[in-house]
C-alpha cells in the first residue's frame, strides 16, 4: 500500500510517497510542488496539478495531509488553507481516502517530542527511512506525515492520541514539480 503524505503550501508543497505494504515503511519518493506567480488562483491550480502528477506517477491507495493550524498572520493561515483545501480535493477526485493529523501528533510520531523543529523532523525522517541524503524540510514534513499515517495504520499510535486526527472518506531521489 503507497501512501502520499503532503505537507501543502501556497508557495511550496512538499509530498512524499512511502511503501507501508511490509512491517517499515519504505521510501518511495518525495518532494516539492513550487508554484510561480502571484496569482492566488493560479498558484492553487499548479498545486492541484502537481499533487494529480504526483498521484498519477506513483498510484498511491491513501493519502495523509496535515490538519490546519492556527497562526499569528490570518492572511497566511488562509492562504494555507486554500492549498490544504485543493490538495484534499485533488485526492478525494482520484479517489483516495482522507486522513489528517495535527502537527504536534506528526512530531510526536516521528521524534517522540511533540515540540520538535524542522530540523529534528529532517534528521528523523532521514534516519528512520534510512535516506543517504536530508530531503528539503517541505518534502520531510511530508514523509513524516506519511510516516505518521503508516504508524497508525500498524496501531502503533492511535489517531486522535496526540493533537486529533481524523479519517474520511471520500530510488532515493528528490525532486521539484514545477508546473508549465
Amino acid at each position: 500500500m503507497l501512501i502520499l503524505g503532503i505537507d501543502p503550501g501556497s508557495r511550496i508543497t512538499g509530498y512524499g510517497v512511502l511503501d507501508a505494504s511490509a512491517s517499515s515503511p519504505r521510501y518511495v519518493a518525495s518532494g516539492c510542488i513550487r508554484t510561480r506567480g502571484d496569482d492566488l488562483a493560479q498558484r492553487l491550480a499548479q498545486v492541484y496539478a502537481g499533487i494529480s502528477e504526483v498521484i498519477g506517477l506513483h498510484g498511491p491507495g491513501e493519502f495523509a495531509i496535515e490538519q490546519v493550524f492556527m497562526s499569528k498572520n490570518a492572511d497566511s493561515a488562509l492562504k494555507l488553507g486554500q492549498a490544504r483545501g485543493t490538495a484534499i480535493v485533488c485526492a478525494a477526485n482520484h479517489g483516495l481516502p482522507v486522513s489528517e493529523y495535527g502537527p504536534r501528533q506528526i512530531k510526536q510520531a516521528v521524534t517522540g517530542g511533540g515540540a520538535a523543529d524542522k530540523a529534528q523532523v529532517q534528521h528523523m525522517v532521514t534516519a528512520i527511512l534510512g535516506l543517504s541524503g536530508t530531503p528539503q524540510a517541505d518534502a520531510a514534513d511530508a514523509l513524516a506525515i506519511a510516516l505518521t499515517h503508516a504508524h497508525a495504520r500498524q496501531g502503533l499510535i492511535t489517531q486522535g492520541s496526540f493533537g486529533g486526527g481524523k479519517r474520511s472518506r471520500k530510488g532515493n531521489a528528490w525532486r521539484d514539480y514545477r508546473p508549465s
